[in-house]
């Protein structure tokens, strides 16, 4: 295994928390708040964003375009990890990289801030006619983003897990754990528990809370595999 950088592989992954913390702190933003109980399907779930001041929107928007790219170059500290061991799944981390840099924040993210913008005033001109085109909308305007950049996203972890599982890091194999996908997924546990503005935040965080799973749990195991190489 050639020489690691882990100086610039550590620095990276510092970044990654604070650009984890924005991107968290826009995405609470967006979530802090309940449902209408008397509202059901897509109604009810979009009832939570119609009290949002513009200004929460806004800055949640704004968090997020700047702060998601950041996460995606912060990343190359996951692919320096790989490189040395594995061109190909190196090359398939890489790929999946620039799919969430060129995608999650202008193809994903703003527009799901500009559909609850749209909605939210929607609502207030024509209650009968708002989530029809809100709809409409989003499937003009976040869909085609969002297909993306789930591809890429997908091609992104399947390199990451298979890589350290099969040894192809200086990460002891367990170590697979420390990807967003497990820390997403913890995270999504709390909609077991009774609806709360807190909850909601939380989870509306899911995301970048992923994020701040891996690059924390890297970060903070990288002495022992520093010692492996």
């Amino acid at each position: 295994m050639e020489a690691l950088d882990w100086k610039r592989i550590r620095h990276l992954m510092k970044l990654g928390i604070f650009a984890a913390l924005m991107v968290l702190a826009g995405d609470m933003l967006l979530g802090w708040g309940v449902h209408d109980a008397n509202q059901s399907g897509m109604e009810g779930f979009l009832s939570m964003y119609l009290p949002l001041p513009d200004s929460r929107i806004f800055w949640s928007a704004f968090l997020g375009l700047i702060g998601i790219p950041l996460e995606a170059l912060c990343y190359f500290s996951v692919y320096r990890l790989i490189k040395p061991s594995s061109e190909k799944y190196a090359h398939l981390y890489r790929s999946g990289i620039l799919g969430v840099l060129a995608f999650a924040g202008c193809g994903v993210h703003v527009p799901c801030l500009a559909c609850v913008f749209f909605y939210k005033y929607m609502n207030a001109a024509s209650p009968d006619t708002a989530l029809d085109a809100s709809i409409r909308f989003g499937l003009y305007f976040l869909l085609p983003g969002m297909i993306l950049f789930l591809i890429f996203w997908v091609v992104q972890h399947i390199a990451h897990i298979s890589a350290f599982s099969k040894g192809l890091t200086p990460y002891p194999k367990w170590c697979w754990i420390f990807c967003p996908a497990v820390g997403m997924a913890l995270t999504m546990l709390l909609k077991f528990l009774p609806e709360t503005a807190l909850r909601n935040a939380i989870t509306a965080a899911w995301i970048s809370i992923g994020n701040l799973w891996m690059f924390l749990g890297l970060l903070i195991t990288s002495k022992k595999a520093e010692a492996n190489t």
